[in-house]
């Protein structure tokens, strides 16, 4: 302690020792002698001069001076009104040795080859057919520019440190944390066991419907769609299981075949282009038949006449012909017409149908509806298309964007490689897309570019038909290529779920964190085939891909929030070595990725949304506590230091007023709060909301008990989180308690989230401890009051309920004095909490003869009335009565009591001079022989000391006149409480101000005042507000 503190702390005990040595001395209080009086003399001559104080409310009378009586505040209440108003990661996991693998290898072709996927071959001629050259080329640039802003927000993230495998899930989890990585984490994962179904089933889509539509097991399926997509299901199905095994037996086939997966890609996109060019002129090879302006299946292209018997048979059975097909005619039309024909033309506007009507040109109804609701062999629409549905379905074409990535441990410079190879294979990407979307529009014709599975032309897929120099090759091709992307999504998913279960932030997620003898995750690749089995079960691509690209878009929205949020908190360690990005692509990238979400399938967006808030809350509530530096923790402390400084600009409205509570617990020896129950209290008044800090004070030297300190804080906040207190605690350690408490109080909180309540434990034992013990709880009282905080002492802490238990009857609420309110205020928030929520109101005021009862008790209702709190009221008159002789007998007590401990005080200090005076001889002679002689001595001393006093005391029982009136207050006040009130489960009540001298007798006083006005009362709650309004009757 610095010494200036120590000079003044003995200069007080030097005045306070002369008035002990003055006491000791023989003066009794009530003694007025000749010599000159002292300062407390003086004040007992002031206070006997105030006759304008009423007998039964004197021990309120300094605060009578400055706060009102109720029954001058109640009569007041027409003119109420509202005037006052980055750290080190211990679970991160070692770096894998560079392989030396540069942006081309590493970056470009893996991303090339999972960005190109199976919708190339088997949707994008149906999108552009439906949405037209124009709607289709803006769903692929929507879909490109989405990829495209995340790329540039997931580079800016990857190229800010080293990136682990674990791709997108780590980049978002070490920027939002662990709450948000977790969930994004997760919905990669199914995305990503999702699109492995999605591959299967188009890889036997392939198969059943272009390569070998024999091998059907549920008959002809272009006359059933269900017979076909129960095919896709069983086919499916074995396909799973088959790659299931390639996965679990070997690891390296998988990577060996994504090469030639890769050059099946490659092959098969160079062959479309080159057949595209040499059909510019058309292909005289294929031709459609078209009832008028309908299109037709299953007819060979030599019986498409009117003439023809085979067309008769089908359109006249029983001799009874179809209307449509009388009054139209049937004609060939070619099917690929090439760039030269100008059937762009045909193809510029969208051509979007409900499900169940025709295929046909134009939008005429007469063509389009089903009206006699018989197909024929005429081609219909599966189901119903819409330009954001076309968006859904295609978006799984451009995903694939994390592979890069995901190998950065591979990579020779992964801060240079992911950037520069993902862009440009999204660049590469988007250039092939957006050039077929016109290619497709300028070569095919607009009928058979809709004709999803190719039934118009012997079931044969559209694409491979253009190609060069034979379908083959695309259906070869694309089969091989849509194999290999399933075979990766089967091995990459089961490994980003077992980095998620080694993280530890999902418990139930722990047994997928082991892995087999050959270090294969072989759990996690059984759940993996489980979900795979579930989206194979849908069996249909149309279905799988909008579901899909819901996890996909929510897992790049997030990428996107985590670039935006890290350059704008401007974190020190935000420092990506990529350069162009901003914070408004970012949220551009964000926004797109709701927009296309929502305007897809807002329920299949709901489905992903709620799987990630089930995720995110399970991981926050039952989840292991991670640090990992990440943006939404910075983004919180932003957003905490923008909220403290706006409240620093003034106090709280009187509407906004709430409790900020600073509880101050008592340790004992063991480091143990004295008085659990104080902490469920604070929960009860708080019901959850608002600011709760709990602090203790430590006596002794800091840098000698630290570790104690630690200790008690952790204690402190074992029984915070026992008793569901949501707050902070702290310790602090100081040289005497009294002025640790002090300090608390004058600096704890921050800014506008300073504490402006305190809760503070009844001293039971401060008869027996002594000065100390009063001492203390006067001074932090004082001190509260200086502060302008409110301040509740409960007493009898140890009979309040628990937080558990639920109580009826009554709050009895004793109003004497108008103090801010605060006394209305706390029963209602008590009452808010499950505990007190059975129990009523009842407020009990003073009148004195004076006053007009019946008066005061109207005001009063009408006063609750417009507080909007409900409670019975009572108006208690007290009428003046004369001191009882039990009254002087109380006082005289307390008085010799002071007596007796300024008597024993002095012994205390002559005791310690002849102890020192007994070492001092004990340094001169054998130590043995002093103790003999010395102990006599000082007992003699003693019992003199003693008996002198005793005398004292007898000499004199006249108690002092001041000390009587505020005695009878307290004894006239009990009797009232305790009549009303015994049975109360809470009696509430104005704490009356501390004596504002410090003077050890006045103080002892205090205390034994307000031990007689609680006297015979089970829990009680004192409460002195802090000098300002907490509660309103206006809205």
């Amino acid at each position: 302690m610095p010494d200036r503190f120590q000079v003044t702390k003995a200069d007080e005990d030097t005045v306070l020792d002369y008035h002990q040595d003055e006491s000791a001395s023989g003066k009794l209080l009530g003694d007025i002698h000749d010599e000159t009086l002292d300062s407390g003399d003086i004040h007992r001559a002031e206070e006997n001069q105030k006759s304008n104080i009423d007998p039964n409310l004197y021990l309120y009378d300094d605060d009578l001076a400055t706060r009102p009586h109720i029954s001058t505040f109640i009569s007041s209440i027409a003119n109420y009104e509202n005037t006052i108003p980055a750290a080190t990661d211990p679970d991160a996991k070692p770096p894998q040795p560079s392989a030396r693998m540069g942006t081309l290898i590493g970056v470009f072709l893996p991303c090339i080859q999972n960005i190109f996927g199976v919708i190339l071959f088997i949707r994008l001629t149906w999108v552009v057919g439906t949405a037209g050259a124009v709607c289709g080329f803006l769903i692929v640039l929507t879909c490109c520019c989405v990829t495209m802003l995340t790329a540039i927000s997931m580079s800016a993230i990857a190229t800010n440190g080293v990136v682990p495998a674990g791709g997108s899930y780590f980049m978002i989890s070490r920027s939002l944390g662990p709450e948000f990585g977790g969930a994004v984490g997760m919905l990669f994962y199914t995305g990503t066991t999702l699109a492995a179904a999605m591959y299967i089933v188009g890889a036997v889509e392939i198969v059943l419907t272009y390569m070998a539509p024999w091998a059907s097991i549920f008959g002809d399926f272009t006359k059933d769609a269900d017979a076909m997509y129960n095919n896709f299901r069983v086919y499916g199905t074995v396909l799973l299981i088959f790659m299931g095994l390639i996965v679990f037996v070997g690891v390296k086939f998988v990577n060996k075949f994504a090469t030639v997966a890769l050059a099946c890609v490659i092959l098969s996109i160079i062959a479309v282009y080159v057949g595209i060019f040499d059909n510019i002129h058309g292909n005289e090879k294929l031709y459609m038949c078209v009832l008028g302006k309908r299109l037709l299946k299953d007819i060979p292209i030599d019986n498409c006449t009117k003439d023809d018997s085979f067309m008769r048979d089908i359109y006249c059975p029983n001799n009874k012909c179809d209307d449509y097909y009388l009054n139209n005619n049937v004609s060939k039309v070619k099917g690929i017409k090439g760039l030269a024909s100008g059937v762009f033309y045909d193809n510029v506007w969208p051509s979007f149908l409900e499900k169940g009507q025709f295929i046909s040109y134009g939008r005429d109804s007469i063509d389009i509806e089903n009206i006699d609701n018989e197909s024929y062999n005429q081609i219909m629409a599966d189901i119903t298309t819409t330009f954001t549905l076309l968006i859904g379905i295609f978006f799984p074409s451009v995903t694939g964007i994390m592979a890069g990535s995901n190998r950065s441990g591979d990579l020779a410079d992964a801060q240079k490689s992911i950037p520069i190879g993902t862009i440009c294979a999204i660049l590469t990407t988007s250039t092939v897309y957006l050039s077929s979307v016109l290619f497709f529009a300028g070569t095919v014709d607009n009928l058979l570019l809709r004709d999803k599975f190719g039934q118009s032309i012997g079931g044969k897929l559209v694409v491979a038909n253009i190609a060069w120099p034979n379908q083959w090759v695309i259906l070869i091709g694309s089969f091989l290529s849509t194999l290999g992307a399933g075979l990766q999504s089967l091995t990459g998913a089961p490994r980003l779920l077992q980095a998620i279960a080694r993280d530890e932030i999902i418990p139930f997620l722990a047994p997928f964190a082991k892995s087999s003898n050959r270090g294969e995750p072989t759990r996690a690749l059984l759940l993996t085939i489980v979900i795979c089995q579930c989206g194979i079960l849908l069996g249909n691509v149309d279905l799988l891909a909008p579901l899909l690209s819901m996890f996909f878009l929510m897992c790049y929205g997030f990428v996107n929030l985590a670039c935006a949020v890290q350059t704008l908190l401007r974190t020190p360690n935000w420092r990506p070595r990529f350069k162009f990005y901003h914070w408004s692509l970012s949220l551009i990238g964000l926004t797109l990725c709701i927009s296309v979400m929502i305007m897809t399938s807002w329920y299949f967006a709901l489905i992903a949304l709620s799987m990630a808030i089930v995720i995110y809350k399970y991981i926050e509530y039952r989840g292991a506590e991670k640090e990992w530096g990440d943006g939404i923790r910075g983004m919180a402390l932003t957003a905490a230091r923008f909220s403290l400084l706006r409240l620093e600009e003034g106090p709280p409205h009187t509407k906004n007023w709430r409790p900020q509570i600073l509880v101050l617990s008592k340790l004992n020896d063991n480091l143990l709060p004295k008085y659990r129950k104080i902490f469920s209290f604070a929960t009860q008044l708080k019901a959850g909301k608002g600011l709760t800090i709990c602090v203790s004070v430590l006596k002794g030297d800091h840098t000698k008990i630290a570790n104690k300190a630690v200790d008690a804080k952790s204690t402190l906040r074992k029984y915070m989180t026992d008793e569901k207190v949501k707050g902070f605690c702290d310790i602090l350690v100081a040289q005497q308690i009294g002025e640790g408490l002090s300090s608390v109080i004058q600096t704890i909180g921050l800014g506008g989230m300073k504490p402006n309540t305190v809760i503070i434990g009844w001293p039971y034992s401060w008869r027996q401890e002594g000065r100390n013990s009063w001492r203390t709880f006067i001074q932090t009282v004082r001190t509260v009051a200086a502060c302008h905080m409110a301040l509740m002492v409960p007493k009898g802490i140890n009979f309040y309920p628990e937080s558990n238990h639920k109580i009826g009857g009554n709050i009895d609420i004793w109003w004497i004095v108008h103090d801010g309110g605060l006394l209305m205020l706390l029963p209602f928030l008590l009452k808010q909490h499950r505990t007190w929520r059975n129990c009523k109101l009842r407020i009990f005021t003073v009148a004195q003869i004076e006053d007009n009862s019946i008066q005061m008790k109207k005001d009063l209702k009408t006063f609750l009335y417009h507080l909007r709190i409900e409670a019975d009221v009572e108006v208690v008159e007290m009428n003046n009565s004369d001191i009882s002789a039990y009254t002087y007998e109380r006082t005289l007590m307390m008085e010799q009591r002071n007596q007796m401990l300024r008597a024993l005080g002095l012994n205390k200090k002559e005791n310690s001079k002849v102890e020192s005076h007994n070492d001092e001889k004990r340094n001169s002679v054998d130590s043995d022989a002093p103790e003999e002689t010395d102990a006599p001595e000082t007992t003699s001393s003693k019992d003199e000391s003693t008996e002198k006093a005793d005398s004292k005391f007898k000499s004199n029982v006249k108690p002092d006149e001041f000390n009587v009136r505020r005695m009878h207050t307290a004894i006239k006040l009990n009797e009232v409480i305790v009549e009303k009130s015994q049975d109360a489960q809470l009696v509430i009540m104005n704490l009356p101000g501390p004596p504002r001298e410090v003077r050890a007798e006045r103080e002892s006083n205090y205390m034994e005042f307000l031990e007689v006005l609680t006297e015979g009362l089970e829990k009680v709650l004192m409460v002195r507000g802090g000098g300002r309004e907490v509660i309103t009757i206006y809205s």
